[in-house]
């Protein structure tokens, strides 16, 4: 059945970028090439998302001209689905959890806004249950002796507060989902059976464990895989390097706001007024509460040292007016 209204328009916007900027088999620098751009529906609403596509051009290489993809993306949604992860997973939590209908599931998505169909929610429901049921069969495992070690990759999807954790382990070589199930809690002792269960499937070493730092997750690790290393994965590595900076560029911004307020009584002194002077004036004003406005990209463009150069730039200006006697 063909669509029967437009899609919701997405308000919010995420630009996604590779952390990895070298191939991963030669070694070069992949620049980036071209852009791809997917529009989202999740719980928050739907998103837009622009995605930096990498590329290796060395002639050769076992990867040349292959596109790599933001890492991001697939924490976000499926390849080639319209509807993210916490979508889906709260549509399994649902249906196990609360053994609702196909019919009061969509009726619950609906109140939440989310713009969606029933036979939609039937084909996530099979999304869902298709990484609850994997296993390493033989043919993964033939695939894993080729490689011969594993790096594990764990991390947990909550749709909302209360619901089921859907627990994913994946191997970050080949990037196949090991194991994937739905626990009622994140304590320890349940992850570590979990590491357990796929170390005895694998039937290869396993060199390393990422993940995103969570103290559970961490015990469950040690517990399980006492002598192999663990480690944050790179994003919330970079996030929490990067806490520091972005506090203190907060700060600083906060303290910066102080010195230009009262531009509001500057406004309304140069209101009604059509000379050259007042335009400058409404020109001014309109420059800072620009400046005051502009949020950035901490850490990479801290909001803060932006908010400095303009007010730099605006003083500067006014200055060089002063020295003119305009």
């Amino acid at each position: 059945m063909a669509r029967r209204e437009a899609r919701p328009r997405a308000e919010r916007e995420r630009v996604l970028r590779p952390l990895r900027r070298c191939c991963p088999d030669c070694g070069r620098r992949m620049p980036i090439r071209y852009e791809n751009r997917r529009t989202v529906a999740t719980l928050d609403g739907p998103v837009r998302l622009r995605l930096k596509v990498r590329r290796c051009e060395t002639a050769g290489c076992a990867r040349h001209h292959r596109p790599y993809r933001p890492e991001a993306e697939g924490v976000i949604a499926l390849p080639q689905h319209e509807f993210g992860l916490d979508v889906i997973a709260s549509i399994g939590a649902l249906r196990y959890r609360e053994h609702r209908s196909v019919p009061e599931i969509h009726h619950a998505l609906r109140e939440r806004g989310v713009a969606v169909c029933e036979r939609t929610v039937t084909n996530l429901l099979d999304r869902y249950d298709e990484p609850v049921a994997t296993t390493v069969d033989e043919p993964r495992r033939a695939a894993l002796a080729v490689q011969q070690r594993v790096v594990l990759a764990i991390d947990g999807l909550q749709p909302d507060v209360g619901h089921e954790v859907l627990w994913v382990v994946r191997d970050c070589l080949s990037g196949q989902v090991l194991l994937a199930r739905s626990l009622l809690s994140a304590a320890a002792a349940d992850l570590a059976g979990l590491l357990r269960e796929v170390v005895a499937a694998v039937g290869v070493p396993v060199d390393g464990v990422v993940s995103d730092g969570q103290h559970s997750v961490r015990r469950a690790v040690q517990e399980a895989l006492p002598e192999v290393p663990h480690q944050l994965c790179q994003f919330h590595y970079l996030r929490e390097a990067a806490l520091p900076i972005f506090e203190a560029d907060r700060h600083a911004k906060k303290e910066l706001k102080k010195r230009v307020r009262g531009v509001r009584p500057i406004e309304r002194a140069a209101e009604g007024r059509d000379d050259p002077e007042a335009e400058a004036v409404r020109g001014y004003c309109a420059a800072v509460r620009s400046a005051l406005t502009d949020d950035g990209r901490p850490p990479l463009a801290a909001s803060g040292l932006r908010l400095q150069a303009r007010l730099e730039a605006i003083a500067g200006s006014l200055r060089r007016v002063g020295e003119r006697g305009d």
